[in-house]
């Protein structure tokens, strides 16, 4: 069965997890915690752990107990300079035009951030949209319901026919379960149960996956 459409996470995912960006956003998230909420700096690292094993992210669990407004969150943990971390790749644009099926960022952040990063990174237009927080209402990998919106919104009823490209094994696991082809991408040992696929970064994908050109052709 060809394939009609993957999903690219974005953060550590489409640039590769070596650049710091994701870990300045973390630590942007308990500045925000520490900063808008009062909360004791000692306190932060437990909760945002016990936030991401309950709820998925940070914000849902901000969201539940401390009715956090979204977009002052979202706005403050990506103000970053983006030249800082990121640095243009000038084979991933063409690798990603080159795949003939609809591509989409499926992403736990939100469409400004994916906007900022991909208009950076010179691969806005690779894309036939982002599917973010808000798209999906506000659900976020790994929770089943955000994949199925996620679905949804591609136009996509069937997970057998999507590619499903992120650096969390957690994110890939329920999406393997659905039926999607998973791959693992990043510094991870191979192996993991969640992926199809391991691969260091994007650029590796025709190595595991020459399939996805091999359709077309």
């Amino acid at each position: 069965m060809p394939y009609t459409s993957i999903f690219f996470d974005l953060d550590d995912t489409i640039y590769p997890n070596q650049s710091g960006l994701w870990e300045a956003i973390r630590a942007r998230m308990s500045q925000y915690m520490f900063e808008r909420l009062g909360l004791p700096w000692e306190r932060i690292p437990e909760l945002r752990h016990d936030y991401f094993t309950t709820y998925g992210t940070t914000l849902r669990g901000l969201q539940k107990h401390y009715q956090v407004d979204a977009d002052d969150y979202l706005a403050y943990v990506h103000d970053l300079p983006l030249e800082q971390y990121l640095q243009p790749s000038p084979a991933l644009g063409p690798l990603l035009r080159s795949l003939p099926q609809r591509r989409w960022i499926f992403t736990n952040a939100d469409a400004d951030h994916a906007r900022r990063v991909l208009s950076f990174l010179g691969i806005l237009d690779c894309f036939e949209g982002i599917v973010d927080v808000r798209a999906i209402e506000f659900a976020c990998k790994p929770e089943t319901i955000a994949y199925q919106r996620a679905l949804a919104l591609a136009g996509q009823p069937e997970p057998a026919r999507c590619v499903l490209l992120d650096d969390s094994p957690y994110n890939l696991a329920p999406a393997r379960q659905m039926g999607f082809t998973t791959v693992l991408v990043g510094q991870h040992e191979n192996g993991n149960l969640a992926a199809v696929h391991t691969i260091a970064s994007i650029l590796e994908l025709p190595e595991v996956m020459p399939d996805l050109w091999e359709a077309a052709n």
